[in-house]
């Protein structure tokens, strides 16, 4: 779902078909990315999902990690699935593994204000969600700050 949406998966062709982009799409030229997933709602009742396996295991391993390597790799040989592979192998293998003092995780808690178009549940805090325990201690909301 998430890696379906179509800036995603036109992300292959933006860095390397584009004439603009391909030329300063590169270290020299970038400074930092910064890759944030926001969605304009809350559990929607998927609470219970998000607490069994956490966001970090569901958001931030697979998806946006997958978005980092299409951000970060190399341009591949082909566009074959085995050769784009091997260069989002090559980003992650290259990334220092985070510690828990690199990350800051929390809950979010009741909005002051709806987000226009889901009025109800953009004002739920995520354990207002009946199925998140009371007591869940699952971080919501991970940040990974970047470090030079």
């Amino acid at each position: 779902h998430y890696l379906g949406k179509e800036m995603v998966q036109n992300l292959i062709m933006l860095r390397f078909a584009n004439s603009v982009f391909t030329p300063c799409f590169n270290r020299d030229h970038i400074d930092s990315v910064q890759i944030t997933f926001k969605e304009p709602f809350g559990t929607k009742g998927r609470g219970g999902y998000f607490d069994e396996f956490g966001i970090i295991r569901d958001i931030m391993q697979n998806h946006l990690f997958q978005v980092l390597t299409l951000v970060a790799m190399e341009r591949p040989v082909s566009t074959s699935a085995d050769d784009i592979r091997a260069e989002k192998v090559k980003v992650l293998k290259a990334i220092k593994a985070l510690k828990p003092e690199d990350i800051i995780i929390g809950q979010y808690t009741k909005a002051d204000s709806p987000i226009k178009g889901d009025e109800e549940d953009s004002m739920k805090g995520y354990k207002d969600d009946p199925t998140v325990p009371k007591d869940s201690s699952t971080p919501g909301h991970p940040c990974s700050p970047s470090s030079s």
